[in-house]
């Protein structure tokens, strides 16, 4: 497919990435991927849903099975290749579960966004109705669950800027605003028309 369009989202929690894949499928008309591969992956593999929402983006230190005997590394697979069969059939945007790096070979565009911790604490804190310490508790429990699945599965560092076409503050921009950056940016680098 000479049009496709490939955007890969790694993100900090609480930094918006979810809303913004959302506006960029929106104004691109390219659908958007997250919890939709666990119910894809569930279906493909025979496996229950609830395991894959389970294991979904964490990989435990020392824990390399789960209650059920599912292994990591087999849902990992899984996923992976339910993200390879979605990119090879058309446009799509992926949030999360290491995809610049399971699309490697890939023409595609990575992206990683955070944003100050306080910040993202405080958006955080709104959405769930928790305070600002829960919220900031659950933004680095998060990050270091996101950033243990990452370097695990992909040998490389989770959020360094050599493995991302652009790292982007949410902050800056806001969600619509960092949308449009990224549209721009794509544009400018010759990867969207």
């Amino acid at each position: 497919m000479e049009n496709r369009i490939i955007i890969n989202i790694g993100r900090q929690f609480g930094s918006g990435g979810r809303r913004i894949g959302a506006a960029l499928g929106e104004r691109l008309g390219i659908p958007v991927y997250d919890r939709q591969l666990i119910t894809e992956a569930a279906q493909k593999s025979g496996y229950s849903p609830e395991v894959f929402r389970k294991k979904e983006e964490r990989k435990r230190l020392f824990s390399f099975f789960s209650n059920n005997g599912v292994d990591d590394s087999e849902i990992f697979r899984i996923q992976s290749e339910i993200i390879r069969d979605i990119a090879s059939r058309g446009s799509a945007i992926f949030l999360g579960r290491a995809s610049d790096y399971v699309l490697r070979d890939m023409p595609c565009l990575n992206i990683f966004l955070s944003a100050p911790a306080d910040v993202r604490a405080a958006h955080v804190a709104q959405m769930r109705g928790i305070t600002p310490e829960e919220a900031a508790e659950a933004c680095a429990k998060e990050d270091r669950e996101r950033e243990t699945y990452y370097n695990f599965f992909t040998f490389r560092n989770w959020g360094v800027a050599a493995n991302y076409d652009l790292c982007l503050d949410t902050s800056r921009l806001g969600i619509e605003g960092s949308a449009d950056f990224i549209i721009e940016f794509g544009r400018r680098t010759g990867y969207l028309k």
